[in-house]
Order: C-alpha cells, then sequence, then structure tokens
C-alpha cells in the first residue's frame, strides 16, 4: 500500500482529528533528564494527545517550566493532574483557563507572492498585528503573536496566497494577577 508524505509544502494538509477538548497545563519540574519522558507516558497511558509542548528554563536554572496543550476527555483530567504531581521531579501542575491566565502562540508563515500581492499580504499581516521579518520579490515571512484562535484565522487569510511553509511554537501560559502560574 502507498504511502502519502505530507512535506511542509503539502499544499492541503488532512484535517484535524478531534480528540475532545483542549486542555492547558502548567507543570514546573526539577530540571533533570527523564522528566519530559515520564510525564508523556502519564499522557499516553491516559489516551491524551500533547497537542503542543513548550519547555523552558526558569528563574532558577534547577528548574523548568512546561506549558502543555493536550486533548483528550475531560473526565480523566483530573486524574492525570493528580498523576503528573505524583511524578519525583513534579514540583506543581496545574490546569490553566482562558479566564484564569494569559496564553499565547508564536506562528511563522511563508507564502510565497508576486510583487503585486505583496501589498495585500502586508494589508493581512497588519490587520493582526503582525510583522515581515523576512522578504524578497518572490516570498514573504510573517510573525504573528497571539491566542489560538487569532493564529488560527491568520493562516486561514494568508492561505489564499501559496503558504510555502508554517512554524507554530506551542502555547505559553501565565497566570493573572498574584497567583502562581
Amino acid at each position: 500500500m502507498p504511502q502519502t508524505i505530507v512535506t511542509t509544502d503539502t499544499p492541503v494538509a488532512a484535517p484535524a482529528v478531534s480528540r475532545g477538548p483542549s486542555h492547558t497545563l502548567s507543570v514546573l519540574v526539577s530540571n533533570e533528564p527523564g522528566v519530559l519522558m515520564r510525564i508523556c507516558q502519564v499522557f499516553s497511558r491516559r489516551g491524551f494527545n500533547i497537542d503542543s509542548l513548550v519547555v523552558s528554563e526558569g528563574r532558577n536554572a534547577n528548574f523548568s517550566r512546561m506549558t502543555i496543550g493536550i486533548s483528550g476527555d475531560p473526565e480523566g483530567l483530573s486524574q492525570i493532574i493528580m498523576q503528573v504531581g505524583k511524578l519525583i521531579d513534579v514540583i506543581h501542575c496545574s490546569e490553566h483557563t482562558f479566564d484564569d491566565s494569559v496564553t499565547k502562540e508564536m506562528v511563522l508563515i511563508k507564502i510565497r507572492c508576486s510583487p503585486t500581492e505583496c501589498s495585500q499580504a502586508l494589508q493581512i499581516a497588519e490587520h493582526f498585528s503582525g510583522k515581515t521579518v523576512d522578504l524578497t520579490p518572490t516570498s514573504m515571512i510573517i510573525m504573528l503573536f497571539g491566542d489560538s484562535l487569532k493564529i488560527d484565522a491568520a493562516i486561514t487569510m494568508f492561505s489564499q496566497f501559496n503558504i510555502i511553509e508554517t512554524v507554530r511554537t506551542g502555547k505559553v501560559v501565565m497566570a493573572r494577577g498574584e497567583q502562581p502560574t
């Protein structure tokens, strides 16, 4: 049976399979080898898919912050949070919602556009508060920041051009006000 190979220059990707509602978790961990693998195993055993993952060292080099976007059955979410929280190198694990946190993503979109299409692409970028980070006579790279819906809408608008490639970060999240993330 022949395999379908999807590359970054494939014009239309297969639609995403819905695995349930999405959730954003913030996990503070010891900065040790193998921590990510142990956390991923918890999600896998419970049938949750990791949709996005951002890991970065914290202000203290001994700890890292993981922001994990997951989708799956909401009934198992509290169990996952408990199980991740019990792992040896996990300091804290919690879910963040739209109401209690600020969540942002970044995307780079490379489009093929002629000099006559360039001004239209720039107008779309400006509408979404994007910035052109590379411009050639035949292509453009736009950088956008925002929530997932804004990023999705921008990609939809840029799809009228030939999208050569997109690179999208995962979600980063921070609790609002004085509460810790």
